[in-house]
């Protein structure tokens, strides 16, 4: 097939009318605005979640080269600071204040605008229709809601950086009283307002979206496209969407209350307040509710952020190792543990704040049952890798780092676990080091995965593999010289979220390692400013696709056109006969069978 023809065809889902009969025949022309802003096609949308997130990481990582700045060299000025920060950074010397706000922000905008939307967004939007072999989403109109609430979201978000007072300072878990209290600092007064509002429509936008994709998964399948036949990156989609929709009303909630205690003079966290001696009239209520209804939403969000890398690692892994999974079945039970304990350990982030000793035994023991699942997950995807053939693209580094990230980050987290250790690591930096690694680094490692890997999906094109390796061996080696020196600092003690650690007697001879975890976190940063540039070159520069199925995969999506219209398969959806995961000789010189394939005679099904 010529790398330039678009196959184009009739809008007729397999044994349904198409779910977006609305849209009429794609092969007309659309308006831009309709084809590339409003667009209801879930590929377009995709895009839209993914370049609006990596917008959101270069800011958010930007902010922590800033307050990196600031750690790793407190005595000295960078002029630099001052041209993007303006009154914050006077002489090149960010202030106190806004060295917090810098740090909330940071955690607002990486945990719930780039790995909550815009991993969740863009791949769930790109593989759940093309994987389960659906013409879209089971309600387009309410996807492209999803995106637009996200993107008003963003501009509530990305405003509270220019307003006087500054923006949000009240750490990205936005605790109270100091986020209840408008006249409690700064980054309490107008900042705060806009945060809240931004995160109450992030969660519409997520649970819009959410909705969408499990009624999408279980109801738009195509023939033969069974439950025990889905790609386990689609089993991780629907579990983390499942996680979604039943924890994100809990934190919606405790952002309203917090809303009314800010401007309608209600007392659902504050009770006994005294500013310069003087009472303020709050009684009744208790920060720790706040702590409660965040937290509930805040553990299971760690498993919204790490089931789509889990699920890319999975798909990536066996297709380059040419082999099948490992313990197919293990994996759907392992996501299922995983989802059903993530609701039931939220209290582990509470252990100081004086919870009785029985019940701290009783999260204590759900923590670290949840390790269970998650190793054996770790034993499959070894499992499926030993004496493979692999072949080391650049998705496939970035899967294997995914692995070891989630290895060396949770094996911390069983520190963290036991309550009695807890009381002294919590709020230090051994807790920063944990799930830095565990979250933070090794989602985006499952993001990086999955773009280099469907980017010929979702542009026609491929990227430059010489600077994806560049990408992946530098930000690997980098991730690990930033967060694991954190483990030592924590360990003896040195708390987190401080603006100046060189007045401390016990903390200062940590300056050196400060400093070179400051530099290294530059590095680091400016090697992903590569990847972008190596993104948006590729779009329109890249080298084109010139077969359907690049990387021999036995999954849906590679049977669609190049540059899919919307509706994806001309003519009928094809049916299904197979697991997806059939990596064997198929007899005529491929090591590899399509789920699209009848089985032969005598053959059995998965």
């Amino acid at each position: 097939m010529s790398n330039e023809i678009i196959i184009e065809g009739p809008n007729v889902a397999h044994g349904a009318e198409s779910a977006t009969d609305h849209h009429g025949h794609e092969h007309h022309e659309q308006h831009f605005i309709w084809k590339y802003i409003f667009s209801q096609d879930h590929k377009t949308i995709s895009k839209q979640f993914l370049i609006t997130g990596i917008i959101w990481a270069i800011i958010g990582s930007l902010f922590s080269v800033f307050f990196r700045l600031q750690l790793g060299f407190p005595d000295s000025t960078f002029p630099i600071m001052e041209k993007f920060l303006g009154e914050w950074a006077k002489g090149g010397k960010l202030s106190p204040e806004f060295y917090y706000a810098l740090v909330t922000m940071h955690g607002t905008i990486l945990v719930f605008f780039v790995l909550t939307a815009g991993l969740s967004g863009t791949f769930a939007n790109l593989l759940i229709p093309f994987q389960v072999g659906a013409r879209d989403m089971a309600s387009p109109f309410m996807n492209m809601l999803s995106y637009w609430f996200f993107f008003l979201a963003s501009i509530f978000m990305f405003t509270s950086l220019f307003v006087e007072t500054g923006p949000a300072s009240g750490g990205w878990t936005t605790y109270p009283p100091l986020s209840a209290l408008k006249e409690a600092s700064m980054g309490s007064g107008i900042g705060m307002d806009l945060w809240l509002i931004s995160m109450s429509l992030f969660v519409v936008s997520s649970l819009l979206g959410g909705l969408n994709y499990i009624v999408t998964i279980l109801n738009m399948r195509t023939k033969g496209m069974t439950m025990t036949r889905l790609p386990l990156t689609i089993w991780a989609l629907f579990f983390t969407a499942v996680l979604g929709v039943l924890s994100f009303p809990v934190l919606f909630s405790g952002l309203v209350l917090l809303i009314f205690d800010r401007n309608f003079g209600t007392s659902f966290y504050l009770s006994e307040i005294f500013i310069g001696g003087k009472a303020l009239p709050h009684i009744g209520g208790s920060a720790i509710l706040y702590q409660h209804l965040f937290w509930f939403l805040g553990h299971p969000e760690v498993y919204i952020i790490m089931l789509p890398g889990m699920g890319m690692a999975s798909e990536v892994l066996s297709t380059n190792a040419r082999k099948p999974i490992f313990g197919y079945f293990a994996m759907i039970i392992s996501l299922v543990g995983i989802t059903l304990l993530a609701f039931v350990v939220w209290a582990h982030h509470m252990f100081v704040t004086g919870m009785s000793p029985f019940l701290g035994s009783i999260f204590v023991l759900l923590t670290l049952l949840i390790a269970v699942p998650s190793a054996v997950k770790v034993f499959n995807w070894l499992t499926t890798i030993w004496r493979a053939n692999i072949r080391f693209t650049p998705a496939m580094l970035f899967a294997l780092g995914f692995v070891s990230l989630f290895i060396s980050g949770g094996l911390t987290g069983i520190f963290l676990g036991n309550s009695a250790l807890d009381i002294h690591l919590h709020d230090t930096y051994f807790v920063v080091a944990h799930f830095h690694i565990v979250m933070g680094v090794s989602a985006f490692f499952g993001m990086f995965a999955g773009i280099y890997h469907w980017f010929p999906k979702m542009f026609g094109r491929f990227m430059n593999n010489t600077v994806g390796y560049i990408h992946f061996f530098i930000t690997f080696i980098g991730a690990y010289l930033i967060f694991w020196p954190m483990h030592y600092e924590g360990i003896a003690g040195m708390p987190r979220r401080y603006y100046d650690y060189s007045a401390w007697e016990s903390f200062k001879h940590f300056q050196g390692i400060n400093a070179f975890i400051s530099i290294m976190a530059m590095i680091v940063f400016f090697t992903q400013l590569l990847f972008v540039m190596n993104f948006i070159v590729s779009i329109f520069r890249g080298r084109k696709m010139t077969t359907l199925n690049p990387w021999g995969s036995t999954t849906l999506e590679w049977t669609t056109p190049i540059h899919p219209e919307h509706g994806n398969w001309p003519g009928e959806i094809p049916e299904v006969y197979r697991w997806p995961y059939d990596y064997k000789d198929d007899g005529n010189g491929n090591d590899f069978i399509p789920q699209t394939t009848p089985l032969r005679p005598g053959e059995e099904s998965h």
